[in-house]
């Protein structure tokens, strides 16, 4: 099976669109063979960015976020749109890439949205105000926390790392390596998924 954090330039092309709707906003996202939830919006996704928008300012044009193993674009990009931050997404998946950018076009944030290749922090040289991720899980776990212990050297001070992760997945385990470093909360859980909120200390 092609997984979606790898590259196949020989995969068939089948675009797709999915429509993204909070509150007035309504987005368009191009989907593709290869992604992570190419036919609609995996519901960890959709939890992570309704929680983030219940904290965080709308029109908050001075966020400064980074979406790790961003996919087609999803979080970032509509982070953009609805918070007014300014996003940096990045990925190994050039599919994927190619798609960000798309994405970013067609709902008019270019400007607001930088698309990297990166194998995680590879490709960064800036600091953010939030890292956010729907981490690729069946990378395995080495790669899992590569993302999450390395995002402390990417945020601000006051900078915080938001995640999602299902319970039968290793949330529980997870949570428990990041308290090592970071102040933890679990902010929501819903249908056996967690949203941590990891603050640097």
């Amino acid at each position: 099976m092609e997984q979606y954090f790898t590259n196949n330039p020989d995969l068939k092309s089948e675009l797709r669109t999915i429509i993204y709707k909070y509150k007035g906003y309504t987005l368009t996202f191009y989907s593709d063979n290869g992604v992570f939830s190419k036919d609609k919006i995996d519901y960890g996704s959709n939890l992570l960015l309704e929680t983030l928008f219940k904290h965080k300012n709308i029109n908050n044009d001075n966020l400064n976020i980074l979406d790790v193993g961003c996919g087609y674009g999803l979080l970032g990009i509509s982070m953009a749109k609805i918070l007014g931050a300014k996003a940096t997404l990045c990925d190994v998946n050039r599919r994927a890439l190619h798609l960000a950018k798309k994405n970013a076009e067609a709902n008019s944030v270019s400007s607001l949205v930088q698309v990297l290749e990166s194998n995680v922090y590879e490709s960064i040289t800036d600091i953010y105000d939030l890292i956010i991720t729907n981490p690729p899980i069946r990378a395995g776990k080495e790669i899992v926390y590569n993302i999450l212990d390395g995002a402390r050297d990417y945020l601000k001070e006051d900078g915080e790392l938001w995640m999602v992760i299902r319970k039968d997945q290793g949330a529980k385990s997870t949570l428990k390596h990041l308290e090592e470093t970071y102040k933890c909360e679990v902010v929501e859980k819903s249908k056996g998924f967690y949203i941590i909120k990891a603050e640097k200390r």
